[in-house]
């Protein structure tokens, strides 16, 4: 099968999405220029640098009332964000907060999630969260769009990460324990996993060993 992507693919939904997973999910709270926090899960997200740490998340499409989706308008007006982690335990209200709710509406009371400060930004963290990005914006980029180019819907966000929270539970021997988190992660269509299986490779070096 071959698919060119400017033509119709012939199959109940588009393939594209399933065939680049697991994805993480970035749940992205803000606040407004009034104060009203957001927040909204992107699978469209990801590390993008080390030093310094950033990560992107892309927003493909209008708000329901038009426009820009609150997350990128909210970090437009105050240049904040946090990436929240989804996890297993906390996937229908990841689900819920994904939902396109009137502008002005509070996500995390919507769907009742507590919310604790952040150190170093303004926009809250997810309290049940167990980990917790603060991000300060570094840039959006604008990307293609064919649908209508001059709505400028299709944006690429890109934060640099100035904090970090890490619930102490999920700590094993000084280390992330990501078997006690379950991250979840999205696939293609209406399908989700989680992590449940981690295993190890050490990094190869040079030259590499016969059979490997």
């Amino acid at each position: 099968m071959f698919i060119a992507t400017d033509q119709p693919h012939g199959l109940p939904r588009n393939p594209f999405a399933a065939l680049v997973v697991p994805r993480p999910i970035g749940w992205i709270s803000t606040l407004n220029a009034d104060g009203v926090a957001n927040l909204a899960p992107y699978s469209y997200f990801n590390v993008v640098a080390y030093k310094p740490a950033q990560i992107m998340f892309a927003s493909t499409g209008p708000h329901r009332d038009g426009g820009l989706k609150d997350s990128i308008s909210n970090i437009e007006a105050t240049g904040e964000f946090v990436a929240n982690m989804a996890t297993w335990d906390l996937r229908q209200q990841v689900s819920d907060t994904s939902t396109p709710a009137p502008r002005g509406v509070d996500e995390f009371e919507a769907v009742g999630l507590g919310k604790l400060p952040s150190k170093l930004i303004s926009p809250p963290r997810v309290a049940e969260s167990p980990a917790h990005l603060e991000c300060k914006l570094v840039d959006i980029v604008v990307l293609p769009l064919k649908r209508n180019p001059d709505d400028e819907i299709n944006k690429m966000v890109i934060g640099e990460v100035v904090g970090i929270h890490i619930d102490d539970d999920v700590m094993t021997d000084g280390f992330v324990d990501l078997s006690k988190i379950r991250p979840l992660a999205r696939l293609g269509y209406l399908d989700y996993t989680s992590v449940v299986d981690v295993f190890a490779m050490e990094r190869p070096e040079w030259p590499l060993k016969e059979g490997g």
